[in-house]
């Protein structure tokens, strides 16, 4: 429905017989948020006035003393919802503060529509596109307990290689190897029927889905990639994503998660994230330079080369992120570029040669992220390299466990942690704050929430591994 104007809508409730309707907004940290409203509610005078709600019960967001707020709908995102009982549409919207009436500063989806507008201020492009790659498990059990005095996790699923020898009555034995569930076929890949569930779900959305398969780590990891499109309408798109995911998982007896890494010593979950400028029309990365980039493209991969460690406080936001960004696992922690190395931060895609094909492909970020904030984020480094015509070095064409202490010295790598990318954050941030995308207020929340409320509460907290290292001490 993305032409549709508030009075298209009301007359599609009407015709379909939709009886609720759900308002849904994202939160600073990624999540959505909903209130639903009988459909009786929604008139064309609310895609102007809005619904209130509590802004100071939203992570990161209002104080108690200023907590009224505003979800802004936009009709042209209006989706009827798979998965609810009674018939439900579902409008996405703007947080707005109810005094201006102007967008919320920390609202990640009004940050992504100036994102887009800047980027056309420019004369640059008028359009990034953004095409994700989500990776997943879907688990059979998942229990985990973080108190004073106990703390574990313990994951289970019917793939999972440590369920070889269980008794199952029978154990017919298609369990996934550690690092070996890339793409087998049944009986090997279980969940095929599953995922294909989850294809359909989201084309009956109108998300369309490229492929879907298996992942590379034991215990069900998959992939599921879905077209590339426009920042923000691509930003929609990947919340659809995991909501549908997650509620087709559930709908099975299942439950999927997109955390970056849950299982020790096998693959985490990465989102490789493919971009591309284009201006009326017209491919901009296409060119006669390396691997067949414009000079404007490798311009914009050197931004994102440059700003690389400030950009993983947004693209790998959790500490949970650099357990997956570790040497090893194909992990892409080595801040070059490369035609095929896929140990490289950015790879440049070889499959096709022609020009509307060709993209950058950034493969550090991960799913946990807010896809607002981090393809926003993104593009603005990379329009950063072009303004400032930055050089991006010469490409990591070698094999990474082939180099040597010396050549491999000379590879930045990504922050270590989280609290690093924080740090990075602080002090590399104004090309953040071009064309007022970002707000000083936001990266001030944005720090301030992860360094309390998560590196603190982490680092506070014995590990379960410490007790296996220093029991007996």
């Amino acid at each position: 429905m993305s032409e549709q104007t508030p009075k298209d809508v009301i007359d599609f409730i009407r015709e379909q017989e939709i009886r609720m309707v759900d308002l849904r907004f994202i939160d600073m940290l990624g999540a959505w948020q909903h209130f639903t409203v009988p459909a009786h509610e929604l008139s064309e005078e609310a895609f102007e006035e809005g619904f209130g709600f509590d802004g100071s019960s939203v992570r990161g967001w209002k104080t108690i003393n200023a907590s009224d707020m505003l979800v802004i709908p936009d009709a042209t995102s209006a989706k009827v919802d798979p998965f609810m009982e009674v018939p439900t549409l579902v409008l996405l919207g703007n947080a707005a503060d109810t005094i201006t009436r102007g967008d919320y500063e920390r609202c990640p989806r009004s940050l992504a529509a100036r994102a887009e507008e800047y980027l056309r201020s420019t004369g640059i492009a008028d359009t990034c596109f953004v095409g994700p790659e989500a990776e997943f498990f879907t688990f059979d059990d998942v229990r985990y307990e973080s108190s004073p005095q106990r703390s574990f996790y313990a994951l289970d699923s019917d793939l999972g290689h440590w369920n070889s020898a269980r008794e199952e009555f029978p154990n017919l034995a298609y369990k996934i190897r550690h690092k070996g569930g890339y793409v087998p076929v049944p009986p090997a890949d279980a969940h095929h029927d599953l995922r294909t569930e989850m294809v359909l779900t989201l084309e009956e959305l109108g998300i369309v889905v490229e492929r879907q398969h298996m992942e590379v780590a034991t215990g069900g990891q998959a992939e599921i990639d879905i077209r590339y499109d426009s920042l923000l309408s691509q930003a929609d798109k990947i919340t659809w994503f995991k909501y549908v995911i997650k509620n087709v998982a559930r709908r099975a007896g299942k439950t999927a998660t997109f955390m970056p890494k849950p299982l020790f010593g096998d693959n985490g979950n990465g989102m490789h994230t493919h971009m591309s400028l284009w201006k009326d029309g017209q491919p901009l990365f296409a060119g006669e330079q390396y691997a067949g980039l414009s000079e404007l493209a490798l311009h914009f991969v050197a931004g994102i080369l440059q700003h690389a460690p400030a950009l993983c406080a947004f693209t790998n936001p959790t500490t949970n992120s650099y357990k997956r960004l570790v040497p090893g696992f194909e992990a892409p922690v080595n801040l070059a570029y490369s035609s095929r190395n896929r140990s490289a931060a950015i790879r440049i895609p070889t499959y096709s040669s022609s020009p509307k094909a060709i993209r950058i492909e950034f493969r550090t970020p991960d799913p946990a992220c807010n896809p607002y904030l981090a393809f926003s984020a993104l593009m603005l480094a990379g329009l950063d390299g072009i303004q400032k015509r930055m050089d991006p070095g010469e490409p990591l064409d070698k094999d990474i466990y082939s180099l040597t202490p010396e050549e491999l010295a000379g590879v930045p790598s990504v922050p270590a942690s989280l609290e690093g990318a924080l740090d990075a954050l602080e002090a590399d941030h104004e090309f953040l704050l071009a064309g007022d995308v970002f707000s000083r207020d936001l990266l001030d929340a944005w720090i301030s929430w992860k360094r309390g409320n998560e590196i603190g509460e982490v680092r506070s907290r014995p590990h379960p591994h410490e007790f296996s290292l220093y029991f007996d001490c």
